[in-house]
């Protein structure tokens, strides 16, 4: 499963995600697909997000069980931390 969330996206990429997945909110899609698809939205996000943002999260076999990606100007940062 994979998750976007959008926030001051233009109309065109609102629309186009809204192609591939069910926006389940405004701003927020959802769907199921493979890593390469994924990879595709992805791509189209970043070419399309302007002065936006997005942050899209998908379940990745790791220790918390999903992993993600961020673009644009956010709030709060990732850190990343072991131990």
């Amino acid at each position: 499963m994979m998750v976007i969330v959008v926030s001051n996206a233009p109309p065109r990429l609102r629309g186009r995600l809204a192609a591939w997945l069910l926006e389940i909110r405004a701003g927020v899609y959802v769907g199921e697909y493979s890593p390469r698809t994924r990879e595709r939205i992805w791509d189209q996000v970043l070419g399309g997000i302007e002065a936006g943002d997005a942050v899209m999260v998908w379940s990745a076999p790791n220790d918390q069980g999903f992993d993600f990606a961020t673009t644009g100007q956010n709030r709060r940062m990732p850190e990343d931390f072991d131990g």
